[in-house]
């Protein structure tokens, strides 16, 4: 039986990047507790742009850099870092000073602090984009 090499970048991208922001983040607050940053967005490297990436390196290896299949994958990728820098970075900002404001009016009331999710800078965008282009030719090697 083969593997889709379509389905698995898109794990293997999405495993790793997870994981690597796991490691990165508990190597440098030396705590290997934190295992919610195995699902969190947010953090170095993007996980998003590792994903999206290495789906349409795949696809341009096998269907052709000049295909319609790999515009597509590359207008996708596009969006979603985008997205990731301009939209999601700019709502979990608004989201702590949200938090910042409910903590700041000192209510009596019980008062639920809602989750602020995290975007990503364009440097974690860019280092994910570039792992997931890494993945993307090993997979596309490893299932040649």
């Amino acid at each position: 039986m083969d593997i889709s090499p379509y389905l698995l970048t898109i794990v293997t991208s999405w495993v790793v990047a997870q994981g690597a922001k796991y490691l990165i983040i508990a190597i440098k607050s030396r705590n290997f507790s934190g295992f919610r940053q195995l699902y969190l967005s947010g953090n170095m490297p993007s996980a998003h742009s590792a994903t999206v990436m290495s789906m349409a390196t795949v696809v341009g290896l096998i269907n052709g850099f000049d295909s319609a299949l790999f515009g597509i994958a590359i207008m996708v990728a596009g969006v979603v870092m985008y997205d990731a820098i301009m939209v999601r970075r700019s709502v979990g900002e608004q989201g702590l000073a949200i938090q910042e404001l409910i903590k700041a009016a000192k209510n009596n009331e019980r008062v639920v602090i809602p989750r602020a999710a995290k975007g990503h800078t364009p440097l974690e965008v860019v280092v994910g984009a570039i792992l997931g282009v890494l993945i993307g030719l090993v997979v596309f090697i490893a299932t040649k």
